[in-house]
């Protein structure tokens, strides 16, 4: 049985930070990409940030300068910086684990429930 369980959110003024993160339990072999998506009410979800198992990243415009994406592979986890918040990044933060292998499953993917991100004006 494998879970990935985001942490992290909350409430914060607009210009401040908040560091999430996602860790994935289970008998966890590798993860290949680890993602964070984000979902505003009445909007479509959209890719925030990527990292590589490699470490190689990328960014939405939207984000770039003020979000870092890492991760830790010995944890299995990822983390999402965030600086410089803005109320229009207020949204449910999801984390993604593509390529994720484990004992008796085949590679696939798992998503996490969530952690609500409020930023205030």
């Amino acid at each position: 049985q494998v879970q990935l369980v985001e942490s992290g959110g909350g409430l914060v003024q607009a210009g401040g930070s908040l560091r999430l993160s996602c860790a994935a339990s289970g008998s966890i072999f590798s993860i290949n990409d680890m993602v964070w998506y984000r979902q505003a009410p009445g909007k479509q979800r959209e890719l925030v940030a990527v990292i590589s198992r490699g470490g190689g990243t990328n960014y939405a415009d939207f984000v770039k300068g003020r979000f870092t994406i890492s991760r830790d592979n010995a944890k299995n986890t990822v983390y999402l910086q965030m600086n410089s918040l803005k109320p229009e990044d207020t949204a449910v933060y999801y984390c993604n684990a593509q390529g994720l292998t484990a004992i008796s499953i085949r590679p696939r993917t798992v998503w996490g429930q969530g952690t609500q991100v409020t930023v205030s004006s």
